[in-house]
């Protein structure tokens, strides 16, 4: 199997869409028009896919910077602390793929990403209530520093609001 990344584009929806809502509680739900709309703003919408099945996604990620007209109470958050980011909106492996690297493929396009643009952080938020233990634990051995918490969704959700510094891509620790 040999991974790399592409650009999403218009006919990976549906089944990016079915990959999105099977994540839940780590990401919010969305529909088709939704998800349309958050790739068409975003800065980057990316998918890792095996190279001899190239339409078929087996992870996503979709990032933001600053200064979009983006109604995400995460999002808000660090655009009201300031600074030069790239917020990593939601990162989705493919359940049956989880554990076999296809995160740090997706956050080493990230930080590419980040450091192309001149940004000096990637941001992010990962839930504490209900818990993600898997992903904090991820994102600590990525580099990524807790700078606060919030409750979203009318108190329903407790996050962690996440930080690390861009680096160069081939400079990502492993995340095993």
């Amino acid at each position: 199997m040999t991974l790399t990344t592409r650009d999403i584009d218009a006919t990976d929806l549906t089944p990016l869409l079915a990959m999105n809502n099977g994540a839940i509680p780590a990401v919010n739900l969305l529909d088709e028009a939704e998800l349309l709309d958050l790739v068409s703003m975003a800065h980057s919408a990316v998918m890792v896919v095996d190279d001899e099945s190239p339409r078929e996604p087996l992870g996503l990620v979709i990032t933001l910077t600053a200064g979009n007209d983006y109604d995400s109470e995460n999002y808000r958050w660090f655009e009201e602390r300031g600074g030069d980011f790239l917020y990593v909106d939601r990162i989705v492996v493919h359940q049956g793929m989880r554990g076999r690297g296809l995160g740090q493929i997706l956050y080493e396009r990230v930080f590419a990403e980040a450091e192309l643009a001149g940004l000096t952080e990637v941001t992010c938020e990962v839930n504490l209530d209900p818990p993600n233990p898997g992903s904090l634990a991820f994102h600590d051995r990525l580099g990524f520093v807790q700078l606060g918490e919030q409750f979203t969704k009318g108190g329903a959700v407790k996050v962690a609001l996440l930080s690390a510094p861009v680096v160069l891509a081939s400079s990502l620790p492993e995340a095993s």
